[in-house]
């Protein structure tokens, strides 16, 4: 499992292939490595939000008491998982269009690796620099649209045509998807959760 994560960002095409011939010799069970990797962003944000804070206006930094931080990184941990499982499921879905049968743990095991750049980009919940972090999350965007693009065809074996025209629906369920479910986690946390806010943000 961890050398294709690696080469996915050093040798997408090769990690590709590698991903698909061990699926086909061992049929992999993707949801606990998908439960694995969702912590990253979960507990980055635990901590960025309890330790250095984040600032919402101007240049004031506020933390999360613990229990409200607990509540968001819980609650930023099950979107993703369940927004991942949705999306291999909406990929098995799709893939009933096109010359492909691929089971739906093998959907949720591309999901996850086309989400793998999200999942290590949470690590800039850390740090309280929104440019930065916006900066991270675009890039971490476009880099799992490349893998999208470039692992369909290799992954669930389809012609080139019909991998970029999956690809692309994939590609637009998958943004709707992602923002329905933040919008939906954000209302929830604010609105439902009440969260409760440390003023200022102790710097040391």
């Amino acid at each position: 499992m961890n050398s294709p994560l690696l080469k996915l960002f050093t040798h997408p095409s090769d990690a590709w292939i590698e991903i698909r011939r061990a699926e086909e010799d061992h049929p992999q069970q993707y949801l606990p490595r998908l439960l694995v990797l969702a912590l990253i962003p979960a507990l980055c944000l635990f901590v960025g939000t309890t330790t250095f804070g984040w600032s919402l206006a101007g240049d004031e930094r506020v933390r999360l008491s613990m229990g409200s931080a607990a509540q968001l990184s819980g609650l930023l941990y099950a979107t993703t998982v369940v927004g991942v499982m949705l999306m291999g499921v909406m990929i098995r879905w799709m893939s009933r269009g096109f010359d492909a049968q691929p089971s739906l743990n093998q959907c949720i095991g591309f999901a996850a690796y086309c989400a793998t750049p999200w999942f290590f980009a949470g690590v800039i919940g850390l740090v309280p620099i929104r440019w930065l972090a916006l900066i991270v999350l675009v890039a971490a965007s476009a880099y799992a649209t490349v893998l999208l693009y470039g692992g369909l065809q290799t992954f669930l074996r389809l012609r080139k045509e019909q991998a970029m025209l999956f690809a692309t629906c994939v590609w637009g369920v998958g943004l709707l998807l992602l923002v329905t479910i933040l919008v939906s986690m954000i209302l929830f946390w604010t609105h439902g959760l009440m969260p409760e806010y440390v003023r200022p943000a102790s710097l040391g």
